[in-house]
C-alpha cells in the first residue's frame, strides 16, 4: 500500500532533502509549502527524478489553512502515515532588540505550527493504525546567543516531541525529533564569510552538515527500523551539542 508522507516547508533547504529522500517508490510526498512558487518547484522537481510528489499551499502557523489542506490532502491521497514538521524561520538579534511582531512570528512558524500540524493529522493517523512524526528542531534548542526567540520555539519543539510521545504510544504513534547543527543551506550561505568561518571553526568536524544528512536521519525515524523509538530528539550536528571545539 502506498504510504502518504506530509513535509511542511519543503520548498528548499532541508525540507526538500527531507521530501527527496522520503519520495521513494512507495511514497507520496505532499509538501506543504506557503510559497506557491517554492511548492510547485519542488514537486516538478521530484517528479523529473521519478518520484511521487503533490503540492499543497498552506500557511501552517494559521489554524483554517492547516486544516484545510489537510482535509484536501485526505480526500486526494488518504490518511498521512508520516508527518514531518520542518517549517521555520529566524529573526536572530539579542534580547533588547528582538520586537514583539519578531518573537510572535519565530513561536508561531515554528512551535505553534507543529501544534497545529499534529492536532490535524493524528486523528487521521489514528484512522490508518499508527504513524510517524518527526519534529525539526536544532541544537539551538540548548541556548544560543542572539537566538532567544528561535531558542525558546526549538526548545519547544523538544517538550512537544516529548509530551507527544507519552500521549501517542498506545495509537502506535512515534514522535521523534531531528536537531541539526550547522547546515549547509542557502541561509547559512547567505552569511558574512567571516561569519560563516566562525561558526566552522566551532565545529568538533570542522565542516558543516548537508540537509542530506538531516534527511537520512528523518528516514531513519520514519522508518519500519524505528519501531520502537518514540520520544527522543537525535542531535545531528557534528559534535556541536557535545561542546565548543575551540582547538
Amino acid at each position: 500500500m502506498q504510504q502518504v508522507a506530509i513535509v511542511t516547508g519543503a520548498g528548499r533547504g532541508i525540507g526538500l532533502a527531507i521530501a527527496e529522500r522520503l519520495a521513494t517508490e512507495a511514497t507520496q510526498v505532499a509538501i506543504f509549502e506557503l510559497d506557491r512558487q517554492l511548492g510547485e518547484e519542488a514537486v516538478l522537481r521530484l517528479k523529473e527524478n521519478g518520484k511521487q510528489a503533490c503540492f499543497y499551499q498552506c500557511n501552517v502557523a494559521q489554524p483554517d489553512s492547516v486544516a484545510s489542506a489537510c482535509a484536501a490532502l485526505e480526500h486526494d491521497l488518504g490518511a498521512p502515515q508520516v508527518l514531518v514538521n520542518n517549517a521555520g524561520v529566524i529573526r536572530d538579534n539579542r534580547l533588547e532588540k528582538i520586537c514583539e511582531e519578531d518573537w510572535n512570528t519565530v513561536i508561531d512558524t515554528n512551535l505553534k505550527s507543529a501544534f497545529l500540524m499534529c492536532k490535524a493529522v493524528v486523528p487521521l493517523m489514528r484512522k490508518a493504525g499508527g504513524g510517524k512524526i518527526v519534529n525539526i528542531t536544532s541544537r539551538a534548542w540548548l541556548g544560543s546567543i542572539g537566538q532567544v526567540n528561535y531558542s525558546a520555539s526549538k526548545g519547544g519543539l523538544v517538550s512537544l516531541t516529548r509530551s507527544l510521545a507519552l500521549e501517542l504510544a498506545s495509537d502506535f504513534i512515534n514522535v521523534n525529533a531531528v536537531a541539526p547543527g550547522l547546515i549547509d543551506t542557502p541561509m547559512v550561505r547567505s552569511l558574512p564569510e567571516h561569519v560563516r568561518e566562525r561558526l566552522i571553526q566551532a565545529q568538533p568536524t570542522r565542516k558543516m552538515g548537508r540537509p542530506e544528512d538531516i534527511a537520512a536521519a528523518v528516514a531513519f525515524l520514519t522508518s519500519d527500523e524505528a519501531q520502537f523509538i518514540t520520544g527522543q530528539v537525535l542531535n545531528v550536528c557534528g559534535g556541536k551539542s557535545v561542546g565548543l571545539s575551540l582547538l
